[in-house]
């Protein structure tokens, strides 16, 4: 009997080694206020919420399985992964079903996945492994080569299109190429470069993507079209006001006046419903997140841990910087979810490989002092 004790205490010891307490209790605070919005935001069905329990199974699995795997085989298994993500975009841009006139989803069997959402991890994985095989030889070829691995995948999202989606890839990629010493000089004319490419980039946009954009600066031109998400979203922010409406009692939602509540505009919702102190709480929670990963980023005993770390740290705060500001009317409505919150099995398994990603660093540090 003793011996069984013993073992399933080993057992249980193991099965936490590597887990970070602090950013799975964050995470899982979020979560938890996230299947309370998706609820009240589902008219109160459970279908969606016990949906959403389920990717959350596979998500935490995969947190678990990655926050435990050898270092050397997350390394390994960048330049694998970044390809394979490149040859699902392309067979998404001849294959993909096509939902709502975009090109976004492969399926395979009875299973349909977005392959873009992969991307958001292969990219920074990829990009801090390069520079970490280049520690001690980085000249700006290098930076060149990373922009060019950058550039490629972006554009095949965008093309599908999805602006939202390749904005974030972008935006992963540069915040390693960032961390890994890009000098304010090469920065500053990366800046004059993207404002002398906006004619033509504008020139190239969908129709629908030039909308949202003009209707961001005046919403009521297209009250009944472009500028509906807006209008209605602002207004269920300010409905909720210090406090909010309660939970399960705002009128948005429940009047469906709020388009994609469960998804892209939950935040809407949640804003109703929880008002200002409900926003508080959620903006200190991914103010822990994102704190927390940075200091995971700070203290890293490699290279490569430095950077995928930061990467996925400021990641985290683009998507709710991005999300929050489309949703306020801030910035234009680029389809971005909210994480932890908007509804989406994709997205949530890969915002918990991220997890699982910055525990399996964390890991790693512990055992070099070691």
């Amino acid at each position: 009997m003793e011996l069984t004790r013993g073992m399933i205490r080993r057992f249980a010891r193991s099965s936490v080694d590597g887990i970070d307490a602090t950013l799975l209790t964050v995470a899982l605070l979020l979560m938890a206020l996230g299947l309370a919005t998706l609820y009240s935001a589902s008219q109160e069905s459970p279908e969606r919420v016990i949906w959403q329990l389920r990717h959350l199974a596979v998500a935490l699995g995969a947190m678990w399985l990655v926050a435990r795997m050898p270092p050397q085989v997350i390394m390994r298994s960048a330049f694998p992964v970044y390809v394979a993500g490149l040859l699902l975009l392309i067979a998404v841009a001849l294959f993909g079903d096509v939902v709502n006139g975009a090109r976004r989803w492969l399926s395979v069997g009875v299973m349909r996945f977005q392959p873009s959402e992969m991307m958001k991890i292969a990219m920074p994985l990829m990009l801090a492994w390069f520079f970490h095989r280049n520690e001690g030889n980085l000249r700006p070829r290098e930076f060149v080569i990373a922009g060019i691995l950058v550039a490629v995948p972006a554009m095949l999202i965008a093309r599908q299109p999805d602006l939202g989606t390749a904005l974030l890839v972008a935006a992963a990629g540069f915040y390693v190429i960032f961390f890994a010493g890009l000098s304010w000089k090469a920065m500053g004319g990366l800046v004059a470069l993207a404002l002398a490419s906006l004619p033509p980039i504008w020139s190239l946009l969908h129709d629908y993507q030039r909308r949202r954009i003009l209707t961001l600066l005046d919403p009521s031109q297209d009250p009944l079209g472009a500028g509906y998400h807006i209008i209605q979203s602002t207004i269920a922010i300010g409905a909720g006001g210090l406090s909010g409406k309660g939970w399960l009692k705002g009128t948005q939602a429940h009047l469906e006046f709020i388009p994609e509540r469960h998804t892209d505009f939950i935040f809407a919702v949640y804003s109703e419903e929880f008002g200002l102190i409900g926003n508080c709480v959620l903006l200190v929670l991914y103010a822990l997140l994102i704190a927390r990963g940075l200091a995971i980023a700070a203290q890293a005993a490699t290279l490569f841990g430095r950077l995928l770390a930061g990467a996925i740290s400021l990641i985290f705060f683009t998507y709710a910087f991005v999300n929050m500001g489309m949703v306020s009317g801030v910035l234009p409505v680029v389809g971005v979810p909210l994480p932890f919150l908007s509804y989406g099995g994709t997205a949530l398994l890969t915002l918990f490989i991220a997890i699982g990603l910055l525990m399996n660093i964390q890991k790693q540090r512990k055992l070099v002092r070691t």
